[in-house]
C-alpha cells in the first residue's frame, strides 16, 4: 500500500516536473520567436505574392525610355541670344555628357551619395534614417534614392502611404533593370522641379544665374543642388538666407565626400553669388519681338507651340536691338522733359513704426513697377531744396539741386495738395550719366522703331513701344497712323513716270479745291510754317517739305494714278483714298509698312517684305520651317524703274544734306537719305530714312491722338531716335557709292530720263504765262546750272 502511494507521488512529481519544463521561460521564448518567424514568413509570402501580382501591372516605362518632356517655345536673336520663353514649364533638355561633373557631384552629395552602389533601394540609407529619426529630435531624414524620386516624379503622387511607397520601390527596381545609372541621373536632372517654373538644372542655371549650366561654378552648383528638396523654401530669389545656409551645408558634404578639394571648398564658401532678381528678364529688351514671333508660330503649330520644344530664330541681332531700344527710350524721355510735370502717381500714409512703414512702402511700390531705369520711389521727406525717398531695393536716396528742377514747382507749400510732392508721395526717379538722382515721370507718349535689311527685308531691330509691360500694343505693326510728309516721296516717284523731273519748276503758292476734289469739303491747304516761296524746283520742294509742291504734283498726275503707284510700294489703296489730301499723307500706314516702302528707294527699285523669323527648329535642331524671302536684284521683284529709284535717292539725300533732316549729317556720312513727316496739328511725328543696306523708321505720337506740341516735328522727335540707332548700326559699315543706272542723261548737276531731257518733259506747274519774275529767275538759275 505504501509502495503504491509512493508510486503515485512519484508519478505526480514527474508530471509536475514535465509540466514545469514544458512551460519554462526559455521554451516560451523559443516558441515566441518561432511564432514571429512563422508569421513573418507568412507575411513575406503574402508580400511576395502581392508584389508578384502587382509587378506585371506596374506602368510601362515608355515615358522615361522614350523621354519627351514638355518643352517650352523659345525665341532667339539671329546671334543666338534668348529673348523669350513661352510655356507652363521652363525646361532645356541637356544630355548627360553635357552636364558638368561638379553639378552631378553636388546633386549626389545631398540627394543620394550611394547612387552608383545601390540597386534602386538604399537599405543602408533606410537603416541610417530610421535610427536617426528614432534617436534624434532634429529634422527627420528621408531615404529615397534618386531612382525612387524618378519613379515618383514620372508615375506617382507624393502622398505618404504604404501602398505608394511599395509601388515606388517596385518601380525603382524596374527602372534600374531597364536603364543605366547615367540614364537615370540624366532623367532626374532634366525632370526635377527647381522653382520659378524651372524644370531641370539647365533651365535653373539660366533662370537663377543667367548662364549656361556648363559655365556654373562650384558655389553655384551647390546652390542649385539645394533646390530639389523644397524649391520654395530654398529659392535664392525668394529666400536668399535659407538658400545660402543650405548651399553651405552642401559644400560641406561635397568636401567630406572628397568631391571637391580644400581649395575649391574654401573658395566656394566665400564666393559671392549674383542671383538674377528678375527671373523673367532676358539678355536683351525684345519683348515686342518675342510676342510677335510667338503669334506667328502659333498660327502654324497651334497648341504644340508650347510643349514641343520649338526654337524660333528671329532675324534681329542683339547689337541692333539694344541700339534701337536705347535710342527710342532716350528720344521719348527727351521729349518728356519738355513737358510739364504732372505730379506724383499716388500717395500713401506712412506709419510711424519702422516695421510697419517698411511694409506699407513695399506694398505700395509693388503697385508701381519700375520701367527699366525709371524707378518708383516713396518720398520720406520733402523740402524745396532736398527730397529723400525709398526705392524698391530698400535703399534711401537723396535728390537735390538739378535733380529737383523738373518738379521744383510742386515742392512748394503753395502747390495744389493733389499735385504736391510731400511725405508719402509716389514719384519716379532715374539716374543721369553721372549717377545723380533726378525726379522724372513716366511718359504718356508712345513711340516705335523698326529697322530692316534693304536686300531681303530681314528685320534687324523692332521696338513696338516705350515699355511692353505697360502697353503691349505693338506700334510697329498695329498702329495705323497718318504718315504726313513722309508719304510725299511716293507721290514724287509717281510723277517721274509722268514726265516730271527733279528740275521741274513748281509754284509754291496758296491753292484751294472744291469738295469734289478732296472727297469731303472745300479745302485750302497751307504750308507747315504758312510761308510761301513762289516757284522752285521739285527737288527743293521735297527738300523743304513744301505742301503746295506735293499737292500740285498729285493734282497734275491724278490722285487715282498716285494711289495705284503707291500700291507698288505696299500701301493699301483702301487706307489711302484717291483724293488730293493723299499728297500730304492723310491716309494711314504702319512703321513696318513704311520700312518696306522706303527699302524700294534704297535697293534700286525692288519690293521686299520685312520678315522676322528666319527658321523654326524642334528640340533636336531639325529645321521645321525656314524663310525664303524675296530679294532685291531679282527682276521679278522690281516695282519701279532703277532710274526712278536713283533720282528719288538723290532727292532724299538732299533732304538730309540741306533740308528738314539736316540733323542726320551729325553721322558724318554721305550715303544717308530720308524724309521727315509731321501731320496736321503735330499729331504724328515720323522719320523714314536709310543707308543702302539698312532702312529705319521712327514714329512718335499719343495712342489717343492729340497734339504733340506747337513746335514739335518729325525732325525734332523721330529723327533723333533714327540717328541714335544708325550711329551704332552703321559704325562698321563702309560708305556706299551708288552707280548711275543706264537710261539717265546728265545736264549740269541734274539727271533726266533719256526720253525726257530738258525741254521735252513737264518743265513747270502753275507758274503762269508769261513767266512771273520769280519763276523766270528760277528757270534761269536751273538752266545756268544745267548748261
Amino acid at each position: 500500500m505504501r509502495r503504491i502511494n509512493k508510486a503515485k507521488v512519484s508519478m505526480k512529481e514527474k508530471q509536475a516536473s514535465s509540466s514545469s519544463s514544458r512551460f519554462s521561460p526559455k521554451r516560451l521564448l523559443l516558441l515566441g520567436v518561432a511564432g514571429v518567424f512563422g508569421l513573418g514568413a507568412i507575411g513575406v509570402l503574402v508580400l511576395v505574392f502581392a508584389l508578384a501580382m502587382a509587378y506585371p501591372n506596374l506602368p510601362a516605362l515608355d515615358t522615361i525610355t522614350d523621354y519627351r518632356p514638355k518643352m517650352p517655345l523659345r525665341i532667339f536673336t539671329a546671334d543666338n541670344v534668348l529673348i523669350g520663353e513661352f510655356g507652363e514649364e521652363r525646361r532645356t533638355l541637356v544630355h548627360f555628357k553635357d552636364i558638368p561633373d561638379v553639378m552631378k557631384k553636388a546633386v549626389l552629395s545631398i540627394e543620394d551619395d550611394r547612387f552608383y552602389e545601390h540597386s534602386g533601394i538604399d537599405y543602408w540609407g533606410i537603416l541610417r534614417a530610421t535610427v536617426h529619426n528614432a534617436t534624434s529630435s532634429s529634422a527627420r531624414q528621408g531615404a529615397s534614392t534618386i531612382t525612387q524620386q524618378v519613379a515618383r516624379n514620372f508615375f506617382l503622387s507624393s502622398e505618404q502611404t504604404f501602398k505608394r511607397k511599395a509601388y515606388e520601390a517596385m518601380l525603382a527596381w524596374k527602372i534600374e533593370k531597364n536603364l543605366s545609372k547615367d540614364q537615370i541621373l540624366e532623367l532626374y536632372m532634366n525632370q526635377i522641379y527647381l522653382g520659378q517654373r524651372a524644370f531641370g538644372f539647365q533651365s535653373a542655371a539660366q533662370i537663377y544665374f543667367g548662364k549656361d549650366l556648363r559655365d556654373i561654378s562650384v558655389a553655384e552648383a551647390a546652390m542649385l543642388a539645394g533646390l530639389p528638396k523644397a524649391p520654395s523654401a530654398y529659392n535664392p530669389v525668394v529666400n536668399p538666407t535659407r538658400a545660402k545656409t543650405r548651399q553651405q551645408y552642401i559644400l560641406t558634404r561635397m568636401h567630406s565626400l572628397g568631391y571637391i578639394t580644400d581649395a575649391q571648398f574654401n573658395q566656394a564658401r566665400s564666393e559671392p553669388l549674383k542671383i538674377k532678381s528678375d527671373s523673367t528678364a532676358f539678355g536683351v529688351h525684345a519683348e515686342y519681338v518675342a510676342e510677335m514671333a510667338r503669334q506667328l508660330v502659333y498660327e502654324q503649330f497651334k497648341e504644340d507651340t508650347y510643349t514641343r520644344g520649338l526654337n524660333v530664330f528671329t532675324t534681329i541681332t542683339k547689337a541692333d536691338q539694344d541700339a534701337a531700344y536705347l535710342a527710342l527710350r532716350k528720344g521719348v524721355m527727351d521729349y518728356e522733359r519738355r513737358r510739364a510735370y504732372r505730379g506724383p502717381e499716388s500717395y500713401i500714409e506712412i506709419p510711424g513704426a519702422k516695421g510697419e512703414a517698411d511694409e506699407a512702402i513695399e506694398a505700395e511700390l509693388a503697385e508701381h513697377p519700375d520701367s527699366d531705369n525709371i524707378i518708383a520711389a516713396v518720398v520720406l521727406s520733402a523740402a524745396s531744396n532736398q527730397v529723400k525717398a525709398t526705392i524698391a531695393s530698400g535703399e534711401t536716396i537723396t535728390l537735390s539741386g538739378p535733380g529737383l528742377s523738373f518738379a521744383r514747382a510742386w515742392l512748394s507749400d503753395k502747390a495744389a495738395p493733389n499735385r504736391r510732392i510731400r511725405r508719402g508721395a509716389v514719384i519716379r526717379v532715374m539716374q543721369d550719366d553721372e549717377s545723380t538722382w533726378l525726379i522724372t515721370q513716366m511718359p504718356e507718349v508712345e513711340s516705335a522703331f523698326v529697322a530692316a535689311n534693304t536686300e531681303d527685308g530681314s528685320i534687324r531691330a523692332l521696338v513696338g513701344g516705350f515699355d511692353f509691360n505697360r502697353n503691349k500694343f505693338n506700334h510697329v505693326t498695329q498702329a495705323w497712323r497718318q504718315p504726313g510728309s513722309s508719304f510725299k516721296p511716293f507721290i514724287y516717284s509717281a510723277s517721274l513716270e509722268r514726265g516730271l523731273s527733279p528740275a521741274t519748276v513748281i509754284n509754291d503758292a496758296p491753292i484751294s479745291f472744291d469738295a469734289g476734289q478732296t472727297g469731303g469739303q472745300a479745302w485750302e491747304p497751307k504750308n507747315y510754317d504758312n510761308k510761301y516761296d513762289g516757284p522752285m524746283t521739285m527737288r527743293r520742294g521735297l527738300m523743304q517739305s513744301k505742301n503746295m509742291i506735293s499737292i500740285r504734283i498729285l493734282n497734275k498726275i491724278g490722285a487715282r494714278y498716285g494711289q495705284e503707284f503707291a500700291n507698288r510700294f505696299g500701301f493699301d489703296p483702301e487706307r489711302n483714298p484717291a483724293y488730293l489730301t493723299m499728297a500730304l499723307g492723310a491716309g494711314s500706314t504702319t512703321p513696318l509698312q513704311m520700312a518696306g516702302a522706303y527699302a524700294v528707294f534704297a535697293n534700286g527699285g525692288y519690293r521686299i517684305s520685312p520678315y522676322l523669323i528666319s527658321k523654326v527648329t524642334d528640340s533636336d535642331g531639325k529645321v521645321l520651317s525656314e524663310a525664303r524671302p524675296a530679294k532685291s536684284g531679282d527682276e521679278a521683284n522690281r516695282v519701279i524703274d532703277a532710274r526712278n529709284a536713283f533720282l528719288m535717292d538723290s532727292m532724299l539725300k538732299d533732304v538730309v544734306r540741306h533740308g528738314t533732316a539736316v540733323k542726320a549729317m551729325s553721322l558724318k556720312r554721305t550715303d544717308l537719305a530720308g524724309k521727315t513727316g509731321t501731320t496736321n496739328d503735330s499729331i504724328d511725328a515720323w522719320f523714314a530714312g536709310y543707308q543702302p543696306k539698312v532702312v529705319g523708321i521712327a514714329w512718335m505720337g499719343y495712342d489717343k491722338p492729340r497734339n504733340l506740341g506747337a513746335r514739335e516735328t518729325g525732325g525734332g522727335l523721330a529723327l533723333p531716335i533714327w540717328i541714335g540707332y544708325m550711329q551704332k548700326a552703321l559704325k562698321a559699315e563702309p560708305m556706299a557709292e551708288r552707280e548711275v543706272p543706264a537710261g539717265l542723261v546728265q545736264y549740269g548737276n541734274e539727271f533726266y530720263y533719256a526720253e525726257t531731257p530738258p525741254g521735252s518733259g513737264v518743265e513747270s506747274l502753275d507758274v503762269g504765262q508769261p513767266p512771273a519774275p520769280a519763276e523766270q529767275k528760277v528757270r534761269d538759275a536751273v538752266r545756268n546750272e544745267l548748261f
